[in-house]
């Protein structure tokens, strides 16, 4: 029973279609969720993106409640730049999107999981995402080589 709720729960995310979030839900959720109050994280909260459809973890990032925000209204994630000190609406200078599916939250409301569909590759390197380093009791690894030249993707 269990696969089949797994099949059926990820037929529907492939037909899902993003419906914009009312207002009064997006500020229940902001009023729900713990941003951190210390350090460089002051007032944001760490982001996980996870490909909709496969489970791979693409990426880790900070959002603010206006990323959140605009996140729920558009249907795009849009990130906080904790070195530009910014909102980063991811895509914006590289096409490489990252479409909202799935917005969740966990047990401590102290971090977001954003289920996406990714255009292109979600790490600044050109990988198709940030977890490319291993370790393993021979040394580190790198699984993974660049898809493309990040000079490609942010050109100057």
């Amino acid at each position: 029973m269990r696969i089949l709720q797994a099949l059926l729960n990820e037929k529907h995310m492939k037909n899902q279609t993003f419906i914009p979030i009312p207002e009064e839900i997006i500020t229940k959720t902001l009023d729900e969720l713990t941003f951190s109050s210390q350090g460089l994280s002051q007032g944001l909260i760490p982001a996980i993106a996870q490909q909709y459809d496969s489970g791979e973890i693409l990426m880790m990032a900070w959002m603010n409640a206006d990323a959140v925000r605009e996140t729920l209204k558009r249907g795009v994630i849009c990130y906080w730049s904790r070195s530009r000190g910014a909102l980063w609406r991811k895509g914006e200078t590289s096409g490489q999107i990252q479409t909202l599916k799935n917005f969740r939250y966990d047990c401590d409301r102290d971090t977001i999981l954003l289920l996406v569909d990714q255009k292109g590759v979600a790490c600044h390197t050109g990988r198709r995402n940030c977890f490319f380093y291993e370790t393993t009791s021979s040394g580190i690894k790198t699984l993974h080589e660049a898809e493309i030249d990040p000079e490609v993707l942010y050109p100057k």
